[in-house]
């Protein structure tokens, strides 16, 4: 019995430092949050004015969140589909398929996520230049004139934050889907094929089924990350511009904490850990299916 107390001591002394940095540094400042986001105060200001859900108030009816919200919401769907439909074809194809040089391309599609995303910024944004960006010369050599499309436009600049977004997440998860797709039994794919499955058929009957768990797991991380890696992306590639057309509602927040308005920012905030927390849950939900075994 002392023995046994003296090992739950033990375990609880080499805890205790972490679960008290993760207090102080995660549940305390999340918690401030929500308490912040009811007064009027400034960045460095220390009054603090009580303002109930005013700032709720006006942030449902301000315009260039209404943006940020319609911008991340569109990351959101648009570089998960294609990240994902994306992923899951290279790996099938690199897994199922004899392809010379297979672990070469691995680390080719590897290589973007190990690179910062402000180097991938700058090389898109060079990509994306106007006058001399590859994007345009490589049009004006098929198309045979000149062409001069402004790809950071109002109307075209999210677009062009997504295929940066893809480009960067391919990789990762194509080399996650291989581990697991590796792991499905060859004899499986053989007793498909001798009924006359093709492989299309295969794919989904046989593939996605049993490497379903690590697809919803990875599904989830993803969509919450991605609110995240939009900000990164859109402060290194365009800061919100043009006229806040490629706004997301991280760079919002930080955009209102740096005007001053710090208790407006929280609000903020406190709709971004909702909306998160929210959509983690309905993802969850909606990809809820029996585990299958082999």
């Amino acid at each position: 019995m002392k023995k046994h107390k003296r090992q739950n001591s033990f375990i609880a002394l080499c805890v205790a430092p972490a679960t008290l940095l993760f207090f102080i540094f995660m549940v305390y400042p999340t918690i401030d949050v929500f308490r912040m986001s009811f007064f009027e105060r400034g960045a460095y200001s220390p009054t603090e004015n009580y303002v109930g859900l005013q700032n709720f108030g006006v942030l449902i009816k301000d315009t260039r969140f209404i943006v940020a919200c319609q911008n991340t919401i569109f990351l959101i769907v648009a570089v998960t589909i294609v990240t994902f439909a994306l992923a899951l074809f290279f790996a099938a194809c690199l897994t199922r398929e004899k392809v010379r040089g297979n672990s070469i391309f691995r680390v080719v599609f590897y290589i973007p996520n190990i690179l910062s995303v402000v180097v991938i910024s700058g090389v898109f944004s060079a990509i994306y230049d106007t006058k001399n960006g590859l994007l345009n010369s490589l049009l004006s050599i098929f198309s045979g004139k000149a062409v001069s499309v402004l790809w950071k436009s109002e109307e075209l600049v999210v677009i062009s934050i997504a295929i940066a977004m893809v480009w960067q997440a391919i990789g990762y998860y194509m080399v996650m889907y291989m581990a697991s797709m590796s792991a499905v039994p060859e004899s499986l794919y053989e007793s498909a094929g001798l009924d006359g499955a093709d492989k299309l058929t295969q794919f989904f009957n046989i593939t996605l089924p049993l490497i379903w768990t690590n697809i919803r797991t990875t599904l989830t991380f993803f969509i919450i990350s991605t609110i995240n890696m939009a900000f990164l992306f859109v402060k290194a590639m365009t800061s919100g511009g043009p006229n806040g057309a490629s706004e997301v509602v991280l760079s919002f927040m930080y955009g209102q904490k740096d005007a001053g308005l710090y208790g407006y920012s929280m609000a903020a905030g406190v709709v971004i850990f909702l909306f998160s927390f929210a959509l983690s849950a309905l993802v969850n939900k909606a990809t809820e299916r029996e585990v299958l075994q082999y």
